[in-house]
């Protein structure tokens, strides 16, 4: 059975009570967030005040009081063999996924590696603080994640992103390379996509909210109308999928961007989009070949 929150709050506080090592705690994350949702996915983002942090690396017994885990990836010790030079004894992190579905981001760090970060995310909850070391902060929101309006210089570079980077989408596709098209779909020219549609959610809420990591509250702030036709950018690996997706991105994007130049009081340079849609339709058509 998973435990709850109560038993999972409980169960972090007390062990931070007992040990001598540890100085303070505090919360960080969407359980920080009153705006966020709840839900049972929601991780535990911790940070233990240390006295130092050898003790704690050399000697991990400890980490069992958490519960039995799944699956422990520990980041700072993740260099993926590159051969990186890591410094642990300023902070170190276990991200532990427990056989009940619960998640604990543990974040260890001394007091001055601790001070500099705390109430720099507005997401944060002072749990305990043995010592007097950790300062007022303001109560804990969503703040710092609300969507930022943009300037005309970030607006038009959006757009200027977007429409050139489907050439190499569109080139993608032409030479059959799948991972390549994919990639730049789904990543870079979704990215300006993405922010486009941030900014429309900041603009119809006087910039007051979060859209939420990586769009995950698209869904709840934006047009039920745009969220569809935000879900038809989506295509698997058939390549004429690919191309309704490319052009249901060029149509959300087109609309979008122009409310927003009116909302902010930008100009649109339409002539950017008209081109890169002539070499789209020159490509899709088979008017340029590899």
């Amino acid at each position: 059975m998973m435990r709850t929150e109560r038993e999972m709050t409980d169960l972090i506080l007390s062990a931070a009570k007992r040990d001598d090592r540890i100085r303070a705690a505090y919360l960080n994350g969407s359980r920080a967030n009153p705006a966020a949702p709840r839900d049972n996915f929601q991780d535990y983002d911790v940070v233990y005040v240390v006295t130092e942090t050898a003790p704690f690396l050399a000697d991990r017994a400890w980490l069992s009081g958490f519960g039995t885990p799944l699956l422990v990836q520990e980041p700072d010790a993740n260099d993926f063999g590159w051969g990186e030079d890591a410094d642990y004894t300023r902070s170190y992190t276990w991200l532990m996924l427990f056989s009940d579905g619960n998640r604990i981001d543990l974040h260890i760090a001394v007091p001055d590696a601790a001070l500099a970060d705390y109430g720099q995310d507005s997401q944060t909850v002072p749990l305990l603080d043995k010592d007097g070391l950790l300062p007022p902060i303001p109560p804990a929101s969503d703040r710092s994640y609300h969507v930022r309006r943009p300037t005309a210089a970030q607006f038009s570079g959006c757009c200027n992103e977007f429409w050139w980077c489907l050439n190499n989408v569109a080139k993608g596709i032409a030479r059959d390379e799948l991972p390549y098209a994919q990639r730049m779909w789904n990543e870079y020219v979704r990215d300006m996509l993405d922010r486009m549609l941030e900014w429309k959610i900041g603009v119809r809420t006087d910039f007051s909210v979060s859209a939420g990591k990586l769009g995950k509250y698209f869904k709840r702030f934006l047009p039920p109308a745009d969220y569809a036709a935000y879900a038809a950018t989506y295509a698997g690996a058939d390549y004429t999928a690919l191309w309704d997706a490319v052009d249901a991105g060029c149509a959300l994007f087109s609309r979008v961007a122009r409310e927003n130049a009116d909302a902010l009081g930008f100009s649109y340079r339409a002539e950017e989009e008209a081109g890169l849609r002539e070499y789209l339709r020159m490509v899709r058509s088979g008017e340029i070949r590899p």
